[in-house]
């Protein structure tokens, strides 16, 4: 008899079924980037030798101690904002964002959905509000510490209920580094009182400061949890949405950043219009600044003339083979007012250079009532008729107005026709703008005549400037004594609003902000000026210059404590506190200092 020999049944047959028809589907895409991670090692391992690979790839050395990390002989350190202000306003990370030290600052951001951040409301709001009863009820004096906290909670539940705000979850981690252990500790101190100032309160991450790295870096993975709860209106007032940084390739460099020490280097051609304005107290290096931009835009091909009240720019003058023109009421040198006249290519052109020659005609004869206006114009266009080749002087103005029985006017004009003034306006133009730097010095000018002889040369350059356009800057020093005339205000708002159309930019320079503002001729030049660069000012001056640029409280606070050389530019939008620098051989051309000339 024979007996059939059974086979044990497999148990596992099944179950090794199951796993070949669902589970290895899911789990050979994972074996293969597995795989393929393991041959790129290997791959590494052959390129470096017997090195390991993860070595190769790794810190050369990475040391972590308590509260604090060395990497490469680096010290970092990892902070985080612990506590925040009661309210938030624009720019309360000013600070934070302005700290000058090298830090990374690192924003995680999550949003927490409406339907789990209510209920969490309304049991705080029931918690504070069982307090405030219960504090009430035994007699005790219920302080902000409730009170704030519970009316903020309502106010956000209502605003999240009607769609008005959100809620976020929001970290804000600050990494600072220094070359050994005592500089980290001292930025380390210098960053918690800058934020302490503004009831930020920080916190160095013990024991956590491997994981605080890994929440810095660029991977958006948040390891160090230390979130704090803000809605939409507040988060959205941490973020820095105006650059610090002013670098464009084509401009001049004007000094360094005093926020980050980067350069700012700019273009002021590029900007909407080249014009811009200088506010600054006396000794505050207005002049100096100046000189400097003057250097770098002639190294750059762009020919300079200078206005000069004060005999401050002849040793650059002299220093750059420039033009140097005294003009005084015994010089040699002479304008000739009549001297404007351009090829004209419209009626336009001529029409406005009649009228800015009326301006001129005008502040000689400290003013003109509106028969005097119009006389003076019909004798300018007889003036032009009869002259051909030559150009006309005042004196044949003088004879005009004389046969049209302007006399009242005629009389007021007799000093500069046959009287002590006659060799100062009643001349031919025996100068020209042909060097790459011309410097008009009317220091020895009566301060009376001063404001004429500025709009002289004012009107004379613009005229040169139509007839031929290129690359010019005109430096006007002391300009708010152009403002204090009516007839000379108007002219300078004028060329200033039409210099971009002939490759002009005009630079006016005062130390009088508030004398300046209060005029409406100066705050149209301010604001058809792109570049303006505000330095010192005094608590007189300061509101005006505020209200007038809409300066931070930040920036206001800059202008009053900044040192010597220091400037806010404000170029277009771009907002930049600069330190103005110049190279060791530029310094001795361009300082003013008595006691660096006469030591």
């Amino acid at each position: 008899m024979v007996k059939a020999k059974l086979e044990k049944p497999n148990k596992f047959a099944k179950l090794n079924e199951l796993r070949q028809k669902v589970v290895t589907p899911i789990t050979a895409p994972i074996r293969k980037q597995k795989q393929a991670r393991l041959d790129k090692q290997k791959e590494l391992t052959i390129a470096f030798g017997e090195q390991d690979a993860i070595d190769a790839l790794s810190y050369a050395g990475l040391e972590e101690n308590i509260d604090y990390l060395c990497i490469d002989g680096i010290y970092m350190r990892t902070l985080y904002i612990s506590g925040y202000p009661f309210v938030a306003n624009s720019g309360w990370m000013d600070s934070l964002i302005n700290f000058n030290h090298d830090s990374d600052i690192s924003y995680h951001l999550h949003e927490v959905s409406a339907t789990s951040a209510l209920p969490k409301l309304h049991r705080k709001i029931t918690e504070l509000e069982s307090t405030k009863r219960a504090m009430m009820r035994a007699g005790k004096i219920v302080g902000s510490e409730i009170t704030d906290p519970l009316d903020s909670a309502i106010e956000l539940r209502d605003k999240i209920q009607r769609g008005q705000e959100k809620l976020f979850q929001m970290a804000i981690y600050v990494s600072i580094r220094a070359d050994n252990l005592e500089e980290l500790n001292k930025t380390t101190k210098l960053l918690e009182a800058t934020m302490s100032a503004r009831l930020f309160y920080s916190k160095v991450a013990r024991y956590q400061q491997l994981e605080a790295l890994q929440s810095i870096l660029p991977r958006g993975e948040d390891q160090l949890g230390q979130k704090r709860n803000l809605d939409s209106s507040s988060a959205a007032l941490t973020f820095p949405f105006m650059s610090s940084e002013l670098v464009q390739e084509s401009g001049i460099l004007y000094g360094v950043n005093k926020s980050n020490n980067s350069l700012v280097i700019l273009d002021r051609f590029s900007l909407h219009n080249a014009n811009s304005i200088t506010f600054a107290q006396s000794g505050s290096g207005k002049s100096y600044t100046t000189k400097v931009e003057i250097l770098r835009q002639l190294m750059q091909g762009t020919k300079v003339i200078v206005i000069d009240p004060e005999r401050e720019y002849k040793n650059l003058s002299e220093s750059v083979d420039g033009t140097y023109i005294k003009l005084s009421t015994r010089s040699k040198d002479k304008i000739n007012p009549f001297d404007l006249a351009t090829t004209f290519h419209s009626k336009d052109d001529l029409s406005e250079h009649i009228q800015d020659l009326t301006d001129v005609i005008g502040l000689m004869a400290e003013g003109l009532d509106k028969s005097e206006k119009a006389a003076v114009d019909r004798a300018i266009l007889k003036v032009y008729k009869k002259a051909k080749k030559s150009q006309p002087r005042l004196q044949d103005l003088y004879a005009e107005l004389h046969d049209l029985g302007q006399l009242q006017l005629c009389e007021r004009l007799e000093r500069y026709i046959s009287g002590s003034l006659a060799g100062v306006f009643n001349s031919h133009t025996n100068i020209e703008l042909d060097n790459r730097l011309v410097i008009f010095d009317i220091k020895d000018m009566a301060s009376n005549l001063r404001p004429i002889m500025m709009l002289i040369i004012s009107n004379f350059v613009k005229n040169q400037v139509m007839a031929s356009p290129e690359k010019r800057l005109l430096v006007i020093d002391e300009g708010w004594l152009l403002l204090e005339h009516e007839q000379s205000a108007r002219f300078v708002a004028g060329l200033v609003r039409r210099a971009r159309k002939y490759y002009l930019g005009v630079s006016i320079i005062s130390q009088q902000a508030n004398d300046f503002l209060h005029s409406e001729y100066g705050r149209a030049i301010a604001s058809q000026s792109a570049l303006r660069i505000l330095m010192r000012q005094d608590t007189t001056t300061i509101r005006g210059v505020v209200d007038e640029f809409n300066l931070s409280e930040y920036e206001q606070s800059f202008l009053l404590t900044c040192e010597r050389g220091d400037a806010l530019i404000a170029a277009d939008q771009n907002h930049v506190a600069v330190r103005v620098v110049a190279a060791d051989k530029e310094h001795p051309l361009i300082t003013t200092n008595p006691t660096e000339i006469y030591a």
